[in-house]
């Protein structure tokens, strides 16, 4: 798994803004489409912004044989990133581990249906997650639970390398060596499910329910989950805390060497023991 990660980061990490990097975007974009259809077909959700249109792309999988009818889960990554950088750990970690986790879960199917999302223009306002979030509840589509993959590779184990929101810093550890896990009041069986799996990949996690939306702590809110939080969806985000640990979030230095692929592989592994528990 780990070096399968490692495949797909070098082809993620360049720079790929929609806008001022386009060559890298669509490269991105295809190298997701290619992957994806290993495992089935690849579906697109088109959305307008600044009167361009943009994609994301959908791959569904079974449940496990005999389940029936069951709402799906969502896990999505975005795979765009803001000018200038390569994105390493924002968010080409988080679609890698996508990646992975299709073709975990296309081979060994979850108990319910697994529907899989790269969403465009997170950088731009959460508009694909939004665009899309948006489209599920004007349908009254259920869903059993959505996963944002927001930024899983960058770990330390320096002390007082961790910042928190304040007030938080006296619940968590001061190391930034462990997993976040970030959902609505809903989701807090599943927060509990999911740091089992963890434990069980050998990765430390630690979780947070974040009540009325996220809005008392505005952080728990920057990624493709907030958008469901506010259309009444279990969500939960699941990041390394992106710039309150990692240094070089949003700058050139985003880069693959900057990432603990170890951290990353244990983080997809417990995702998977997690995701088969839900």
């Amino acid at each position: 798994m780990k070096e399968r990660l490692r495949s797909h980061l070098t082809q993620i990490v360049r720079e790929r803004d929609p806008y001022l990097a386009t060559e890298g975007h669509f490269y991105v974009q295809e190298y997701i489409r290619q992957q994806f259809e290993q495992w089935g077909i690849v579906e697109t959700h088109q959305f307008v912004v600044r009167t361009r249109t943009h994609t994301n792309l959908i791959l569904n999988l079974p449940a496990q044989p005999g389940r029936g009818q069951q709402p799906p889960i969502l896990i999505g990554a975005h795979y765009d990133a803001v000018p200038g950088t390569p994105g390493a750990d924002d968010n080409a970690s988080g679609v890698a581990a996508l990646l992975e986790l299709a073709r975990s879960l296309a081979t060994q199917p979850a108990r319910y249906p697994v529907r899989l999302l790269a969403f465009d223009l997170e950088e731009y306002g959460l508009s694909g997650s939004t665009a899309y979030a948006e489209g599920l509840w004007q349908d009254n589509q259920p869903i059993r639970l959505m996963l944002s993959l927001e930024m899983l590779g960058y770990c330390t184990h320096e002390p007082h390398s961790q910042n928190y929101p304040p007030g938080l810093q006296y619940f968590y550890p001061n190391q930034g060596n462990f997993i976040g896990l970030i959902g609505n009041l809903g989701t807090i069986p599943d927060l509990i499910r999911l740091c089992r799996g963890m434990d069980r990949a050998g990765v430390r996690s630690r979780w947070l329910p974040a009540g009325k939306r996220g809005m008392m702590i505005p952080a728990t809110r920057l990624s493709d989950h907030a958008p469901f939080w506010d259309r009444g969806y279990r969500a939960i985000m699941v990041t390394d805390t992106a710039f309150m640990r990692n240094p070089h979030y949003h700058k050139p230095s985003d880069r693959l060497e900057t990432l603990d692929l170890d951290f990353l592989t244990r983080i997809c592994q417990g995702l998977i023991h997690g995701i088969c528990q839900l």
